[in-house]
């Protein structure tokens, strides 16, 4: 069996032009690429938050600005709904605009029994005044009882339209304590959420 050999073909300069010709690295020769090709403009920060509720009867059960039925509800200052005040937080956190009770604090009459909608809402606001807009939302609700998943898709369409977002970019999920410390025993209830944020264009 005759064995094939594969030659590549190489050009080689006429004698005339290898003097003047300059070797080039390949970088050089091949990829030659400005600087300004691969600036990047778009500046990426994420931010955490987190709450917990002690839960109280006679209290209405709110998570992301839905009212759950139920026979407890957290004790709070406003709704006390600790899905939204941990997305608060994750949103100011990753904007370094500081924390939910900063901007609402419980000391203040105005928040008495309010709707925490109105804090994300404004939280909203205060990012694209500061020149950013939200990419996308992650969460987690910790909670015994009742069962939240009938509820998720609702809660997710609620944050996702204060936000102008479209519910593909609010993900939450829900888990039980199992029946270990607050939360397991039905004691309290926990949300923890993550955001990512952009730069807006100018």
């Amino acid at each position: 069996m005759k064995r094939l050999t594969l030659r590549r073909a190489v050009r080689r300069l006429p004698k005339s032009e290898r003097a003047s010709h300059t070797p080039r690295t390949t970088e050089e020769s091949q990829f030659r690429i400005h600087n300004s090709e691969f600036r990047i403009h778009t500046s990426y920060r994420v931010g955490i938050g987190n709450d917990l509720h002690r839960l109280a009867a006679g209290r209405k059960l709110i998570l992301g600005g839905v009212h759950i039925p139920f026979d407890k509800g957290p004790v709070g200052h406003s709704d006390g709904d600790a899905l939204i005040h941990a997305i608060c937080d994750a949103l100011l956190g990753a904007a370094a605009l500081g924390d939910v009770g900063q901007h609402f604090p419980d000391t203040a009459p105005a928040w008495h029994d309010a709707s925490s909608l109105i804090f994300l809402r404004q939280v909203g606001r205060l990012l694209a005044a500061a020149g950013y807009k939200i990419v996308n939302i992650d969460s987690t609700v910790g909670l015994e009882k009742p069962k939240l998943a009938p509820h998720i898709p609702r809660m997710v369409k609620k944050i996702a339209a204060v936000l102008h977002l479209k519910p593909s970019q609010v993900s939450l999920k829900a888990k039980t304590g199992e029946g270990l410390g607050a939360i397991g025993r039905g004691e309290a209830v926990r949300a923890d959420a993550v955001a990512l944020i952009q730069t807006i264009e100018p």
